[in-house]
């Protein structure tokens, strides 16, 4: 499977990941945090996609997408369901998007990777609160 299939695929997927929240009520601090790791989520692979396309040197800034990638839909699904361990993968997903917003921020003429670091602090903001 070549890598537009498979990001197609993880595109996919992500769709069916949702988080419910209830009409007509405000989400609550877990909700949230569960929502802006599934926005985060998204966009580190839609930077990866344009990482790749881009060439060059851009191995450290795939890795760290990937990384905050995974990591930010491990921790929408055990803080979806409340799990024991939702404030360590919080305060972990918390550490994997700074460290993610870090390396894109080095890509100021990028906008895929401009918009990846804003979007990883923005999770990083939510993820630290859900860790206290």
């Amino acid at each position: 499977m070549n890598r537009w299939n498979m990001l197609g695929l993880a595109a996919c997927l992500l769709g069916f990941a949702g988080t419910a929240v209830a009409v007509g009520k405000e989400p609550s601090e877990s909700e949230r945090c569960c929502m802006r790791c599934q926005e985060c989520q998204k966009t580190c692979l839609a930077c990866v996609a344009e990482c790749l396309e881009q060439g060059g040197d851009r191995k450290d800034c795939i890795r760290a997408c990937l990384d905050c990638a995974d990591i930010c839909e491990a921790c929408a699904k055990i803080g979806a369901r409340r799990g024991p361990a939702s404030s360590a993968i919080a305060a972990a997903c918390a550490t994997a998007c700074e460290t993610c917003a870090s390396e894109c921020a080095k890509h100021k003429d990028d906008a895929a990777c401009m918009k990846c670091a804003e979007q990883c602090r923005k999770c990083a903001e939510e993820c630290r609160r859900e860790a206290r």
